[in-house]
């Protein structure tokens, strides 16, 4: 069993990620914009890829409910990785203080199965995860109890000696009811600050 490890959200915690950041090189109005990504693609309808339905079901049904939209329906499925712009600032680095410190990395991600197969081979940082839970993959997503059960089975951790870091409070309180201790991520010197309290990291 391992004693000792941090488990990371991907999501706003180690990358930046908005459906805006793709729709506004696609939509010049930003009230249009706005309008899109409240009524058309919104976060409700990506997240139910999250929760592992295809893109081969969603994405015709969508243009079917919006038919004048369907190009941009069609990016969404085509040029998802465009909603993430890059790292979100430090925290990369605390990855690879970590890594270097020894500590077991893990993350567990609400993430389409099919985008993430599309993202995870772009980003060499995960080469320094043990494992990585996606919800689309496992048709579980947080803050369902399971996937913090199924972390806690299949990483092989103690749950007293883990830390996860999530921006979300609910994702955090579901794995503080797991056992887990929480971090919500606002920013990487205030998480630098709690893992080097807890003593994952050095001062």
């Amino acid at each position: 069993m391992i004693r000792q490890s941090v488990i990371f959200d991907v999501g706003r915690v180690l990358f930046d990620w908005d459906l805006r950041y793709l729709f506004a090189k696609l939509i010049d109005d930003t009230d249009e914009l706005e309008w899109f990504v409240i009524n058309v693609v919104t976060p409700g309808w990506h997240f139910q890829h999250d929760a592992g339905r295809p893109l081969a079901e969603m994405v015709p049904e969508r243009k079917a409910a919006f038919p004048d939209h369907a190009p941009l329906i069609d990016a969404y499925a085509t040029r998802f990785n465009e909603t993430i712009p890059g790292p979100m600032p430090g925290s990369l680095e605390l990855v690879e203080r970590l890594d270097a410190a020894g500590v077991p990395l893990f993350a567990i991600t609400n993430f389409g199965h099919e985008f993430w197969e599309a993202f995870r081979p772009t980003q060499p940082v995960f080469d320094r995860f043990r494992d990585i839970i996606v919800s689309g993959t496992e048709r579980l997503m947080k803050p369902d109890p399971a996937i913090y059960a199924l972390a806690i089975e299949r990483f092989g951790i103690d749950p007293a000696g883990a830390i996860f870091i999530d921006d979300n409070a609910a994702n955090v309180a579901g794995a503080e009811s797991a056992g887990i201790a929480g971090h919500q991520f606002v920013d990487a010197p205030r998480l630098e600050a709690e893992l080097t309290a807890r003593g994952y990291l050095s001062a």
